[in-house]
């Protein structure tokens, strides 16, 4: 069988307009796969040069299969399953950053060039008072980024017309206003002057993104059927979930230049993207974090589980759609389809998303997923929601445990021991507080740490005996028991 090569694909040669950091599976399946299908129909003309921006690794793999690699979007999508595969082929060129420096800094000054985009993982936009401008290339992305910047402005001297926008795609939220201070702090290490920081900020546009594609990257899991649908070796096929959303928030309309929402793509440009995050953060995590949980102490393990239980999948779509769905601030119908469309992707029969990995800091998660949405709740109706505060309780029954080592929590579920894993200060309260306080006292205790929630929840009427009337509950009856009892309810739920 044939390793896939240019000879398999229609490769076509475009000007390079998008220089990429980030060779990894996550750009490879949303960026680059979204420009091919934008090429590919004509609205845009964009050739990608793909920057490995860390020392390790080698680019070895792209260049033996001539830049070419496939993505496969497999899930559900509109009721329909989904499992396609594409060639894609925007990649015009790899660089090393390290061992390709003066390559990299030329593709960085090609008059063609419009746009950087990065994905360099959370720990990337960072800013090292030790990185040094002399160094090919230094040491972060930010640093990188501010030495190509200004090598390109002295190329074009200063030309306010050869400024480039900027789109970091790292999980960070105001990435962009993140990775705009960092490149300002190089500029006064560096002493590179006001002239290049005016041009940066008045030529140069950094935008802030949200992104949201889950992409389960290589199929180890089943390589063989995976080669055999294709009919050839890949040794860089990537999978996703056919979900996309990308939404790209500037100063300044960029969507001429990366016009990928004329193509009929998942792109919103906005001047403001906070509404589209809050959607995603209280529907898509909100479900996640209001049921995983009790899922898990009802006997599951992955998110498809829960999906095919009667009472859970009940107990999410309620608290999806009478208790969060009314806070978030779009249009409703907007609104109901995106539920509508995490509820798919949740039942993705490819994606074995497993409910204690999610789990890994749920006290932090609680906060910013769901208290927002049992505040909106209470203020609008006056009444507490009673599924979100169920969630409460179901937080307080998972990290029931006094048994603390090596920073981990050792809960309990029908004998079988499992790892909590938060916040230091959240692990030693329940520790302390988790198995000798009675149900009232635990949920009176937790509500009012102000440290976790911001806020001091005893403040709600009814939320302590509420909360911890349900803990009580999970205790005698067990989750599942609980949880079958509260969606028998359901019809009264929203009456108060």
């Amino acid at each position: 069988m044939k390793t896939l090569n240019k000879e398999m694909a229609a490769v076509r040669q475009r000007p390079l307009r998008l220089m990429q950091f980030g060779e990894g599976n996550f750009l490879r399946a949303f960026v680059d796969y979204m420009v091919d299908i934008s090429n590919e129909k004509g609205v845009s003309d964009i050739g990608i040069a793909v920057v490995k921006p860390i020392p390790f690794g080698n680019l070895e793999r792209f260049r033996q299969q001539d830049n070419l690699y496939t993505v496969i979007l497999r899930g559900q999508m509109d009721g329909k399953v989904v499992n396609d595969a594409r060639i894609v082929t925007s990649i015009q060129k790899t660089i090393d950053a390290y061992e390709s420096y003066g390559e990299l800094v030329e593709t960085a000054c090609l008059e063609s060039l419009q746009i950087i985009i990065s994905n360099t993982t959370e720990a990337g936009i960072v800013f090292d008072a030790d990185d040094r401008f002399e160094s090919e290339p230094p040491s972060t992305y930010p640093g990188k980024l501010t030495k190509l910047l200004f090598e390109r402005f002295q190329k074009f001297e200063g030309d306010a017309g050869k400024g480039l926008a900027i789109i970091p795609c790292e999980l960070i939220e105001h990435n962009g206003d993140r990775l705009h201070d960092c490149v300002n702090q190089y500029i006064s290490l560096w002493g590179l002057g006001e002239t290049f920081r005016n041009w940066v900020e008045e030529s140069c546009t950094f935008c802030c993104t949200l992104v949201d594609r889950i992409v389960t990257g290589y199929p180890r899991d089943n390589l063989e059927e995976t080669t055999a649908q294709l009919g050839y070796i890949d040794e860089l096929v990537d999978t996703a979930e056919p979900f996309g959303l990308w939404v790209i928030e500037s100063r300044r309309d960029i969507s001429d230049i990366l016009p990928l929402e004329k193509a009929g793509l998942p792109v919103i440009f906005t001047d403001d993207q906070t509404p589209y995050r809050e959607r995603k953060v209280r529907i898509l995590n909100g479900a996640h974090t209001s049921t995983v949980l009790a899922g898990y102490l009802a006997g599951f393990e992955i998110v498809g589980e829960i999906m095919k239980d009667p009472d859970l999948r009940t107990f999410m779509n309620t608290v999806v759609m009478e208790e969060i769905v009314p806070g978030v601030r779009l249009p409703r119908e907007e609104v109901l389809a995106f539920a509508n469309s995490v509820f798919e992707r949740f039942e993705n029969p490819f994606i074995k998303h497993r409910l204690l990995d999610i789990s890994l800091n749920s006290v932090s998660k609680w906060k910013s997923r769901i208290l927002p949405s049992l505040r909106d709740y209470y203020n609008t109706s006056g009444r507490l929601p009673h599924l979100l505060t169920f969630s409460f309780a179901a937080l307080m029954a998972f990290y029931t445990s006094d048994k603390l080592e090596n920073g981990v929590l050792q809960g309990n579920r029908d004998g079988q021991p499992y790892e909590i894993k938060d916040d230091a200060a959240a692990l030693v309260f329940f520790a302390e507080h988790s198995t000798r306080l009675s149900s009232n006292e635990f949920v009176q205790a937790l509500a009012s740490q102000t440290g976790f929630w911001g806020e001091d929840l005893t403040r709600y009427d009814g939320f302590v005996p509420m909360a911890a009337g349900y803990l009580d509950e999970i205790k005698t009856k067990g989750m599942k028991a609980a949880i079958h009892a509260l969606v028998e309810q359901k019809e009264g739920l929203t009456v108060g």
